[in-house]
Order: C-alpha cells, then sequence, then structure tokens
C-alpha cells in the first residue's frame, strides 16, 4: 500500500464506564486496550485511531471512514443505538474494499446482520469456562505466526453453534469449551470488494484482548482485510454505454 494501513478501533464504550469487572482489565476501553495492541504488532506500518459510540456520527463519519482502511468493531449492550445512516456508510465503505473485522458480541452489531443477511446468533453461557482454540487452517494468514495446533484462553465466554451465518469463505478456527461445546469462531468472508474477519474470542470480564496470541489474531486479521487494487463503487451510479463502432 502506498501509505501505512490505516485503522479505525470502534467500540460503544459501554461497559467499561458501568462495571467495574469490565474496567479492572480496560480501564482506557476495550477500544484503547486492542488499538495498543495494533500498534505494538505493526509498529510503524500503521496508523490507528479510536471511535465510539457517544462522538458525533459515532466517530465514524463520511471522512473518518474514507480515512480508513480497516475497521475493528466491537459492541454489546448499544447495537440499537447505532445510527441505521453510518450503517449504510459503513456498509458501502466495505463493498468498496474496506476491511471489516467483527469481535466477540458484535455478531449481532447492525452492520454484521446487514452484510451476513441472517441473524446471526448463536448459544451462549457466560461462566467462565476453559476455551481451547484449534487452528484448522494453519496456512490462512489469519494465523501468521501462531504456533502449534491451538491455543487456549482460562476463562471465557461460551459461544456455541448453531451460529446463524452463511457458509464462510474460510474457517480458520474453531473453539472447544469445557462444557463439550464447540463454535466456528476464527470466520472470514467477503462482500464486494471488502474482506471481513469474525473472531469471537473476546469476552468483556475477561483479559482477552492482553493474551498474546488474540492479540497476533487481530493484528494479522488486519493486514489480511486490507484493501487491495482499484477501488469498487457499489453504489449504483450511472456507466454511460459504450461508443457505437466504427
Amino acid at each position: 500500500m502506498p501509505h501505512p494501513l490505516r485503522v479505525t478501533g470502534w467500540n460503544e464504550f459501554i461497559h467499561e464506564k458501568s462495571k467495574p469487572e469490565v474496567a479492572r482489565h480496560y480501564p482506557a476501553g476495550l477500544h484503547r486496550t486492542i488499538a495498543d495492541a495494533l500498534i505494538r504488532q505493526l509498529g510503524e506500518r500503521a496508523n490507528v485511531r479510536t471511535a465510539t459510540l457517544d462522538e458525533p456520527e459515532h466517530g465514524l463519519t463520511a471522512a473518518a471512514l474514507a480515512a480508513t482502511d480497516v475497521l475493528f468493531w466491537w459492541g454489546h449492550a448499544g447495537h440499537d443505538r447505532v445510527a441505521d445512516a453510518v450503517v449504510d456508510r459503513v456498509q458501502q465503505r466495505v463493498l468498496e474494499g474496506m476491511g471489516l473485522v467483527v469481535l466477540h458480541s458484535g455478531h449481532a452489531s447492525k452492520i454484521f446482520r446487514r452484510l451476513m443477511g441472517t441473524g446471526c446468533m448463536l448459544r451462549w453461557r457466560d461462566v467462565g469456562e476453559h476455551e481451547r482454540i484449534w487452528i484448522i487452517n494453519p496456512a490462512h494468514p489469519l494465523v501468521d505466526g501462531l504456533s502449534g495446533e491451538c491455543f487456549e484462553l482460562p476463562q471465557s465466554e461460551m459461544y456455541g453453534e448453531p451460529f446463524d451465518i452463511p457458509q464462510p469463505d474460510d474457517l480458520v478456527l474453531v473453539s472447544w469449551f469445557a462444557g463439550g461445546e464447540i463454535f466456528r469462531s476464527g470466520c472470514t468472508f467477503r462482500r464486494g470488494k471488502g474482506k471481513i474477519v469474525y473472531l469471537s474470542p473476546g469476552h468483556e470480564t475477561f483479559p482477552i484482548y492482553h493474551d498474546a496470541n488474540v492479540q497476533r489474531l487481530l493484528a494479522n486479521a488486519a493486514r489480511w482485510s486490507a484493501p487491495t487494487g482499484s477501488t469498487y463503487h457499489g453504489d449504483g451510479r450511472h456507466i454511460p454505454e459504450p461508443l457505437s463502432p466504427l
């Protein structure tokens, strides 16, 4: 790319301000922890900014999105508070080639459901159980630098099948939980010219985004979903008719 990778980390920033158990792990917000991890992992190759729900236009103005190559999305309690006009704007940018990385409970966000065309719901249980994340597609760039067949999180929120999403283009990670459930925890999709990653590890009451393997996944997701090639215009603009043959 001719410029550093431009990343925006979006977070609704609700739980951290109201729940001490979340603020303990993420005192400056989940978005700040994720942004700091990306800065460490990507270094000078990336410019990372953050945005939150309460900012004007949720921090996702047309100008901000035009200057974003990859958008990270974390939401949970405020899905319905995201303005439809902002969802429209993000969807358009994805179709044009902006990468989108949807994290954990962002599966129920307006933008992910819009792009998937399904309800995107799943089974869940929040008791802090053990999660083993299996790398089932070790050749995929999403897992570059991860060693072994799997890695583990000592405490996590269980997400279980059935997960109401379309068939992923690539299924890279599958999680197993101590209760016996399994879940498609690392998936990729393409919409228009945009690449989308869904990563489920990342519950707010556990220090999952401080885990080195999860931080490597975040950086790999940014690299993989970054736009390449020419811009696709998905806004239905008129294309002139071809000239008559000579």
